[in-house]
């Protein structure tokens, strides 16, 4: 068979598919031969603005669609099915139910065509194809796939995110894919997201395909991709959260992302967080890390003019001591200062050693429990955490801990750096003594005011899993029991596990 060119104009006296008119005509087809069955399907009458995907669409249901050709100018266009069985089913069940596209009737029969051989060079059509089948599963109700591959908004989750990943990074990665029009960055279920809107599908397509799975630098902030349900973001600001590219005169805003409750509820369930080991140096394979560093903005060290200070918000004020913040944020990082709000003590400042540091910590603790309220964590304006003047007593409210032995971070090359987890009801022990027993460790979590429900040594008794019955529970042991004195100068190390027993 000649190339698609000739498809598209090539005229065989008889062939429906190829009759003069836009639409065809009923009066035509009821003096067509009908064409025996085939892989391809043609498809006519389809309405001016029907997408490729709404196309591919109407096959879906049978089985695997291969391939596309769409005649914009004549309203037509084939559907090359997997196979000839798929075909058969798709024809006759459209007998018996009328096919519609935009609400539209459209008419649908065999094509002389057995295959048909576009180029390989139109990327759109395979882009659209692969994307199609990629978020087609068994079972998967038709206008959910339908819906999914003609979004041009992307969801991004990042997981692992140890160093932070700013809005100027995403546009850069993504850029190659298409042209980046808007961004929304934001932290829910306590993982940093991103909406991303291109300003064609198949841009969002061929980036998903490309990116999902993919680390920005080495063995960690892992983008996990999918696609978003709505279809248009509404940015307000143009600032370091949000940013429309059509818009460069909106206004900087309060540095609040612009995204609302009813926009929220439009996302799908995370997926559970695949966290890997952390990096020394960007991945040189990963397309996604090439971009970022390309666009000069990757600074691992640390963000020059960024900060390291945190604001904690929704304290339990009859609680909170500056030491159980340095206790619990210093999972993510090495505290240096902590300072509660002498005249709003449910605030308190945290200042991290770096803004890599901070910004970790702000993504894992951000919408926490502790001591029974739900703690927001922002990045603050302020660059240091000021110490009291000398002489001034603030009742203990301001602390610094530059010194403190217990930092878990600063050794290069720390095993520490491996081990940075969500907080999550399983906790994981280390430094136990030897004499120390299951009986011994279930009492002690309980007392601090859990309920254990799961215990496991590992292999050399020094260390061990323990699992509380909540995330807010288990936060609580951490803050009571991490560095805890079990005799013979042993102090107990706490963190947060990924596994469960």
């Amino acid at each position: 068979m000649d190339g698609i060119g000739d498809v598209a104009v090539g005229v065989k006296r008889g062939s429906d598919e190829l009759n003069g008119t836009s639409n065809g005509s009923d009066s035509k087809k009821l003096r067509v031969e009908e064409a025996p069955p085939s892989r391809v399907i043609h498809i006519r009458k389809l309405p001016n603005e029907a997408s490729e995907t709404e196309v591919i669409a109407l096959g879906l249901p049978f089985g695997k669609v291969t391939n596309i050709l769409t005649l914009k100018g004549k309203n037509q266009a084939f559907l090359e099915m997997g196979t000839e069985e798929a075909a058969i089913t798709m024809v006759n069940y459209y007998n018996t139910v009328t096919p519609h596209v935009r609400n539209v009737p459209v008419f649908i029969q065999y094509s002389n065509h057995k295959e048909l051989k576009t180029d390989a060079g139109n990327q759109r059509t395979q882009a659209v194809l692969q994307a199609v089948s990629a978020v087609q599963s068994p079972g998967s109700d038709v206008q959910e796939i339908l819906a999914a591959a003609s979004s041009p908004v992307l969801r991004i989750i990042i997981d692992n995110m140890f160093y932070p990943v700013t809005l100027d990074v995403l546009q850069q990665i993504f850029s190659k894919f298409g042209t980046v029009m808007k961004i929304i960055t934001f932290t829910k279920n306590n993982q940093f997201q991103a909406l991303l809107q291109f300003s064609d599908p198949v841009n969002a397509q061929q980036a998903k395909l490309a990116l999902d799975g993919q680390n920005i630098y080495n063995s960690c902030c892992t983008l996990r991709i999918d696609f978003s349900k709505l279809v248009n973001l509404n940015v307000k600001y143009n600032n370091d959260k949000s940013r429309d590219y059509t818009r460069p005169e909106l206004p900087a805003g309060d540095g609040q992302p612009s995204i609302d409750p009813s926009v929220a509820a439009a996302f799908s369930k995370d997926s559970n967080s695949l966290l890997g080991k952390i990096p020394g140096a960007l991945n040189p394979l990963s397309a996604a890390a090439a971009a970022a560093a390309a666009a000069g903005r990757v600074a691992l060290a640390g963000q020059a003019g960024s900060s390291g200070v945190l604001l904690v918000s929704n304290l339990n004020e009859e609680m909170v001591t500056p030491q159980s913040l340095f206790t619990l944020f210093g999972v993510y990082g090495d505290v240096q200062r902590v300072k509660i709000l002498y005249n709003k003590k449910d605030s308190a400042l945290i200042q991290m050693s770096d803004s890599n540091q901070a910004q970790l910590a702000m993504s894992h603790l951000n919408g926490q429990k502790m001591y029974g309220k739900i703690i927001r964590v922002t990045l603050s304006k302020h660059q240091t955490v000021a110490l009291p003047r000398d002489g001034l007593d603030d009742q203990g409210l301001t602390k610094d801990y530059a010194n403190s032995p217990l930092h878990r971070f600063k050794k290069p090359g720390s095993k520490n750096f491996q081990n940075i987890f969500p907080p999550s009801a399983t906790l994981h022990l280390s430094n136990i003594p030897q004499d120390v027993t299951e009986e011994d460790l279930r009492l002690l979590f309980s007392n601090a005011g859990g309920t254990v429900k799961a215990f496991k040594f590992f292999q050399d008794r020094k260390m061990a899993l323990i699992q509380m019955s909540t995330v807010e529970e288990a936060i609580q042991a951490l803050i009571d029991l991490h560095n805890y004195n079990m005799g013979g100068n042993q102090h107990l190390r706490v963190s947060f596990s990924k596994s469960t027993i």
